[in-house]
């Protein structure tokens, strides 16, 4: 991966960080985009000092389409091209079906799958155009199995493996590769405010018996973009410690 160019969304910390770090171990040169304008600058500057990686930060919204066409135009600007998108970008608003409000539904949607929708599209021509790309999607086991008290987040990481075997079958041919990886339970800030007795029972659910790491995410979306990989697409890769066995 030496002297590639990876865009990650969600990038200023927790797995989208642990992501960042893995490519640029690898030679990637970065963007990191995040809504967090302070924590992304934070993020790239201390990844280009640890591995002596040119790296760029953005401030932006992936549900906003305008500023991901703008944002993925300064990264063509300043790098060239792109190689790599990593769609890491994502909330949570949780609450049982009968509680929970319409904007909450709606505010996971528009971030989780159109946001992964808004980045894949903007990336996507530049991609032809050079004949090469990876674009790898986190979903969630809970979009592979359901979760109480997440129809909105759950929706959202199923279509986003929709999503990932459609534009795999549309791009394949123009040598680009769509995957996604569907992480169990990580501790981030993402999963910090989950019930403890949510946390326990997920603990129970999972054959290894523990929690997984970012990192151990972040093995996985790196071998999805090296080369050892180019003949793989369409596929999901759950990195949850056996919860969920399809």
């Amino acid at each position: 991966m030496e002297g590639k160019i990876a865009l990650v969304t969600g990038g200023g910390r927790g797995i989208g960080r642990a992501i960042a770090e893995a490519l640029a171990r690898r030679g990637c040169h970065l963007a990191l985009l995040d809504r967090n304008a302070e924590l992304v600058e934070s993020s790239a500057q201390e990844i280009a000092t640890l591995f002596s990686r040119r790296t760029l930060a953005l401030s932006g919204d992936v549900a906003d389409t305008a500023n991901i066409k703008a944002c993925v135009e300064t990264v063509l600007a300043e790098f060239g091209r792109i190689d790599i998108l990593v769609n890491n970008a994502g909330i949570t608003r949780d609450n049982l079906i009968m509680r929970m409000e319409e904007a909450d539904f709606d505010a996971v949607l528009d971030v989780n799958l159109k946001g992964v929708w808004n980045c894949c599209k903007a990336v996507i021509r530049p991609m032809i155009k050079q004949r090469f790309g990876r674009i790898i999607n986190i979903s969630s086991v809970s979009g592979l199995a359901g979760q109480a008290g997440q129809t909105n987040y759950s929706a959202s990481k199923a279509g986003v493996i929709g999503l990932t075997k459609a534009l795999a079958r549309e791009v394949a041919s123009r040598g680009i590769t769509v995957n996604a990886v569907a992480p169990g339970y990580i501790p981030t800030a993402l999963t910090a405010d989950l019930p403890a007795d949510l946390k326990e029972a997920i603990l129970k659910a999972t054959p290894i018996g523990r929690m997984g790491t970012p990192e151990e995410v972040a093995h996985a979306v790196a071998f999805f973009a090296s080369d050892e990989a180019a003949f793989i697409t369409g596929q999901v890769l759950s990195v949850d410690g056996g919860m969920v066995m399809m």
